[in-house]
């Protein structure tokens, strides 16, 4: 599918607040209602919006600290270890890289001390490595 500048503008407004009115997109994007709602609906018939989110304060939730955690599984160990990440809760994110980690994830933690509960099961299987998240000054950018 190809998409104009106006889906664009769509996406962009979409993805900063994904309740705003179709009254007030059109309005942005220069375009009626209908037609505003219609690129809407052909944006997601054709997978480029696979789904309307919310963005949540772990703060808030009682998550005040977050850590990066890369995984390296010892050998033989590469399904038990990703089966471990998708059992722990605190795990919010974990995608499968290439160089010497497998895994890099997002972890959500009450406080430092919950770090070594979470971790020490997976150090009969696998190498972690610990970074703690100062500050995000970049996420879930758009592309487009």
């Amino acid at each position: 599918m190809k998409i104009d500048e106006k889906d664009r503008l769509l996406i962009k407004l979409l993805s900063r607040d994904a309740r705003m009115p179709v009254s007030e997109l059109s309005k942005r994007v220069g375009l009626s209602g209908p037609a505003t709602s219609e690129r809407i609906r052909r944006l997601e018939a054709n997978g480029i919006i696979s789904r309307f989110t919310l963005e949540i304060d772990l703060a808030a939730l009682g998550y005040p600290l977050q850590a990066i955690v890369r995984i390296k599984p010892r050998p033989g160990n590469m399904h038990i270890v990703e089966e471990m990440i998708m059992n722990e809760p605190g795990f919010l994110d974990c995608d499968k890289v290439t160089g010497d980690d497998c895994f890099v994830t997002r972890l959500a933690l009450r406080s430092i001390a919950d770090l070594d509960p979470v971790l020490l099961p997976f150090h009969e299987k696998a190498e972690t490595n610990t970074a703690i998240i100062k500050s995000s000054p970049l996420r879930a950018r758009i592309p487009v």
